[in-house]
């Protein structure tokens, strides 16, 4: 699919630096520097749903670069600041959704509901999570319908970039609408890219996906066969991160493999989803992807086995599950 000329004033990183931006202090371990505009829209009306592993600390990084944000999570009690969703969106004229999927999507907005149109009338919606490009084509055309701006706006990384405010956002939708809300970005990403139309930026999310999962599910085998044959895990780590495979992937990556460590990050469950939207997305284009069918049941299997909590390293259980060849 060809994508769309990108408009040289939507390619702008985060760390790029405008004459109008200012820095912005921002404290804690790991947390980068930003900026941001002096004469910045009306920061009031923000709002933010979605509090999960990576919504909370994105909405945590706005708030800290002085963006006053009101949150609200499906699920109470996650530092949500007003009592129901209806009150987001009548208290703010942008509205960023961080979700689990479609249907989570559908219901906070309200979609196929008679509130839907009065719900998002006059705001702009900016849907940072990942679900399936039909989808997100179809939610522009409904949102539009109903006197509504949308961006699209998938976010590449996990939870640790996102602490970081590391993230890579892959902007798509009308130009207008996204350098109206282009600012917001910088708190929580590195960079920012623009795609050209929606369902551009979801599509370049799941093509970055592809290779993602292929290196995690290959780096769990590799890290498996390093230990079958008692190698010492500590060089083994130094060798891999000295050579031309070196990437921050595999510094995040690495240490958790070798020290057992399966606290999420990004979860079995959510990669089965993502892996799961790429599969059906390259049916559609009629592509045969191998490597993605093989990581498809590998998730799966894992997911079974009780996993789907933990971090996408932990297929390495479900390969170690397996009965020995030689049983």
């Amino acid at each position: 699919m060809a994508f769309a000329t990108w408009p040289r004033e939507l390619n702008r990183t985060a760390g790029a630096i405008p004459r109008d931006f200012r820095r912005n202090r921002r404290t804690g371990p790991g947390v980068a520097r930003r900026y941001r505009r002096v004469d910045a829209m009306d920061l009031e009306r923000v709002g933010f749903a979605g509090l999960g592993s990576m919504g909370e600390p994105m909405a945590r990084n706005l708030a800290r670069a002085g963006i006053p944000v009101f949150r609200w999570n499906r699920t109470p009690g996650k530092t949500d600041q007003v009592a129901d969703v209806a009150e987001l969106f009548a208290r703010c004229d942008v509205v960023i959704l961080m979700l689990k999927d479609a249907d989570a999507v559908d219901a906070v907005l309200g979609r196929g509901r008679p509130e839907f149109a009065g719900r998002v009338a006059g705001r702009t919606i900016v849907h940072m999570g990942t679900t399936a490009p039909g989808h997100s084509r179809a939610l522009e055309a409904d949102l539009v319908a109903a006197g509504a701006k949308y961006v699209e706006a998938p976010v590449s990384g996990s939870r640790v970039p996102a602490e970081a405010g590391e993230l890579v956002a892959m902007l798509a939708g009308d130009p207008g609408a996204v350098e109206e809300v282009r600012e917001l970005f910088a708190p929580m990403c590195r960079e920012t890219v623009y795609c050209g139309p929606v369902p551009n930026g979801l599509l370049m999310k799941l093509a970055v996906n592809v290779h993602l999962t292929a290196v995690v599910t290959s780096l769990a085998e590799t890290v498996q066969f390093a230990r079958a044959h008692g190698l010492d895990l500590g060089l083994f780590a130094r060798v891999l991160g000295a050579g031309q495979l070196a990437s921050p992937i595999l510094r995040v990556k690495v240490p958790k493999l070798v020290e057992k460590d399966f606290a999420p990050q990004a979860s079995i469950a959510n990669v089965l989803a993502n892996v799961e939207l790429i599969a059906a997305a390259a049916r559609e284009a009629g592509l045969d992807l191998p490597l993605i069918e093989a990581s498809r049941a590998l998730y799966a299997e894992t997911a079974r086995l009780g996993f789907g909590a933990e971090d996408m390293v932990a297929v390495v259980k479900a390969l170690e599950a397996r009965p020995h060849p030689e049983d």
